[in-house]
Parts: structure tokens; sequence; C-alpha cells
């Protein structure tokens, strides 16, 4: 306990606050960790409309005549 308040009256009005990555950069560790989870989901929803793309085109499409694969 004695730990965090020494840091609480250090850091003063700034305690609890996030901080940036880099001092000249306006974006927080939180604002860092939500992009890679938001782009890391997108990324695999992007593979599953790759894989449903390819499965419609591959197997689905000639079936129907669409773009005959010799």
């Amino acid at each position: 306990m004695g730990e965090s308040k020494r840091r609480k009256e250090a850091l003063k009005e700034k305690y609890g606050q996030d901080t940036y990555i880099l001092p000249w950069v306006p974006i927080t560790k939180t604002q860092a960790q939500q992009f890679v989870k938001v782009s890391g989901q997108g990324a695999w929803y992007g593979i599953g409309f790759l894989i449903l793309f390819w499965v419609t085109i591959r197997f689905i499409g000639p079936s129907f005549g669409w773009w005959q694969v010799n």
C-alpha cells in the first residue's frame, strides 16, 4: 500500500489516467489495445469471407453454369 500512496502523491492529477504510447502520439495504451482487438477480429471475418467466396466460385458456381472450370 505504501508504494501506491507514493505513486499517487507523485503523479497528483495524472494518477489513474491512461498514458500515451509515445508523448507526441495522441493514442493511449487502451486505444491501442482496442485497435489490435478490432483489427484481429476483422481479419478473421475477412478470412471467413474469402473461404466462403472461394467455395462459391469453386464448387457452387460451376453447378449453376457460372465460371466453367475445365
